[in-house]
């Protein structure tokens, strides 16, 4: 019997909570897209039973309904129609569900995108710059030569040109052209202009000004600016977006650009740069106060790890890129490493004092990555979930933050922390100090203060004994990738035998109707993480897990086939939902005999849920 598309749709209405509890609705080759303004009116259970809806999942702020290829645009047509709703793309969908978060987290999430695409240039940049600002300090001849003249060329483009850099990144997150982006960028530091870190040099009423309308607008460019660029961007993006929508198709194309860059460009000189260049001069100077007072270097020191568990961290290149345009020197830089590098020596004394062979073998592997200055698998992975190494984390951050602002710590680099920042610092003796008194604290503390839990009293069965003769397996980490595509590729979550998803023994996987993938016959019974992401979803059974990855990749982990109907038993979830996860960082822990004693197939399904999103989407075997 055909589907009835309209009641589908009628029903689907009704079980979330109605018309009005939508915020915005999409749908792709086999899903039904919906962003939801309270989660609490929607009736799950009633979902999922649906005539046509073939299942349900929540991921990234969308509640997505499975109807089938060639169903769901049908259906769709008809929510709209009941819902009175106007039909919107899936990169609507995806912003109306950001859109939920609070204000606040939107508004600091914006520098972290802004930034980290254009960290590796940075970074780089910021290295190189350190060792050959270093080399003539032991060698006096090399400052003189062609090649330093060379090297500080290549080393300090990113930082001349930062704008451009961020103006770039800035239009593609606002959604705007990203090339007027690059042209808005190129204009704040035209050579035209007097360079914003020779601007000092000039005696008042030497610098040239333009006479725009009743503005005096000082003829001086935006070297090392940030929040203006940033805000420049949003204006042009938003410009852009509503002269696209108004202008006659055929006069598009000239008039749109012209409008945009003419408006942003007068805009810019007149108001956003010279107010906002004010307003960052005041932020940085408050920055600088805290890196250098000892009180708001005690203070940043403890909290910089919450941050981070937080998702904000990226907001201080802000701050860090606005003190080296300044000064030169970056003296945050320090207070990140101590509490960085606290956490590395928290996360050290768990894997030296545990007993428990998984815990160490994640302990000691994110330990090494945290001295780094990659701090989430520690963060996530050990100390957060044990806390109290966390908390000895930031007693050592505070400490070590302490000795770096006392002694004037700082580096003409950002983006880099702990031993990478070894070449770049101002006085690398006192920063290895910094660090060991950071690491050093945080250690005895965990060492002293944090107990292993001890095993369940409960008396063993025969099994267990036997089980306990032997050594606890290793977590063992697989390396094959299984699903690649243009946005990356998916190493498998757990080890054993692949295959294509159409052979899972499901006809709602093996259909394809989830996304492509494959599934795996588990060798082991722990689930890891296939790539660097972000928790979407956790299943309340626990027999699912969602992650979001580059380029918004949507993985589904699904362990076992219908065993949703096991409520949990035999399953253990070990992160939460919104945790940044690191590649091999476990996931979850099941019993393969509790799931095949429920008489269910252990295969564990892994697809990409979105593979229509992508081109050249290949599975592996």
């Amino acid at each position: 019997m055909a589907l009835d598309y309209r009641k589908c749709a009628e029903e689907i209405v009704a079980n979330i909570g109605g018309a009005g509890n939508v915020v915005s609705a999409a749908h792709c080759a086999t899903r039904l897209r919906l962003v939801i303004a309270d989660n609490a009116k929607v009736n799950k259970a009633v979902l999922e039973n649906i005539d046509g809806v073939k299942g349900m999942f929540e991921s990234n702020g969308q509640l997505q309904l499975i109807i089938g290829t060639g169903t769901v645009n049908k259906v769709y047509d008809e929510f709209l129609a009941v819902t009175g709703l106007t039909a919107a793309s899936k990169a609507d969908v995806k912003a109306a569900a950001a859109a939920k978060d609070p204000l606040w987290r939107r508004i600091l999430k914006v520098p972290g995108d802004v930034f980290v695409p254009i960290l590796p240039a940075i970074v780089a940049s910021g290295l190189m710059m350190g060792l050959v600002e270093a080399i003539p300090k032991f060698w006096p001849a090399f400052g003189q030569s062609d090649w330093f003249s060379f090297l500080d060329l290549v080393a300090n483009t990113a930082f001349a040109l930062l704008p451009v850099l961020v103006a770039i990144s800035s239009a593609r997150v606002f959604g705007g052209n990203i090339f007027l982006g690059a042209v808005i960028g190129l204009m704040m530091v035209h050579p035209a202009l007097i360079n914003a870190w020779t601007v000092g040099n000039y005696a008042a009423g030497e610098i040239p000004t333009w006479h725009l309308f009743f503005f005096n607008v000082q003829q001086v460019g935006y070297q090392g600016h940030v929040i203006p660029v940033i805000l420049a961007v949003l204006l042009m993006s938003t410009i852009e977006k509503w002269l696209h929508k108004k202008v006659p198709e055929m006069i598009d194309l000239f008039v749109t650009p012209l409008c945009t860059v003419l408006i942003t460009a007068f805009v810019t000189f007149t108001i956003i740069g010279p107010v906002f260049s004010l307003l960052e001069n005041w932020v940085l100077a408050g920055a600088k106060w805290l890196a250098s007072s000892l009180p708001g270097a005690v203070v940043m020191g403890a909290i910089y790890p919450w941050t981070v568990v937080m998702g904000l961290h990226h907001m201080y290149n802000v701050i860090e890129a606005g003190m080296i345009a300044q000064t030169g020197l970056n003296t945050w830089m320090p207070i990140a490493s101590a509490a960085n590098f606290a956490q590395f020596g928290a996360c050290l004394a768990v894997a030296l004092k545990v007993r428990n062979q998984k815990t160490k073998s994640v302990a000691l592997p994110a330990s090494l990555s945290a001295s780094l200055g990659i701090t989430e698998p520690a963060i996530f992975g050990v100390n957060f979930r044990f806390m109290k190494p966390f908390l000895c984390g930031m007693a050592g951050g505070a400490v070590g933050s302490l000795f770096g602002a006392l002694f004037g710590l700082g580096a003409p680099v950002y983006g880099v922390t702990g031993i990478p920042a070894i070449p770049a610092v101002n006085n690398v003796p006192l920063y290895l100090v910094e660090l060991l008194i950071s690491a050093g604290v945080a250690a005895g503390l965990t060492w002293f203060i944090w107990k292993e839990d001890a095993p369940a009293a409960a008396a063993p069965t025969e099994a267990a004994k036997s089980e306990a003769k032997a050594p606890e397996a290793k977590i063992e980490v697989p390396t094959n990738t299984v699903i690649s595509c243009s946005a990356g590729e998916i190493k498998a979550p757990v080890a054993g035998k692949v295959i294509p998803y159409t052979e899972i023994p499901d006809q709602t996987f093996a259909a394809g109707v989830l996304g492509e993938g494959v599934g795996i016959w588990p060798e082991a019974e722990v689930v890891v993480a296939p790539y660097d992401g972000e928790i979407s979803s956790v299943a309340e059974s626990k027999h699912a897990i969602g992650i979001t990855g580059a380029e918004d990749m949507e993985l589904l982990i699904h362990i076992g086939v219908d065993t949703v109907a096991m409520n949990g038993d035999g399953f253990e979830v070990l992160v939460a939902e919104g945790d940044q996860v690191k590649a091999g960082q476990p996931l979850v822990k099941f019993s393969k005999e509790k799931i095949k004693a429920a008489g269910h197939p252990d295969v564990v399904v892994t697809l990409l849920t979105n593979s229509d999103d992508y081109e050249n989407v290949t599975i592996h075997q």
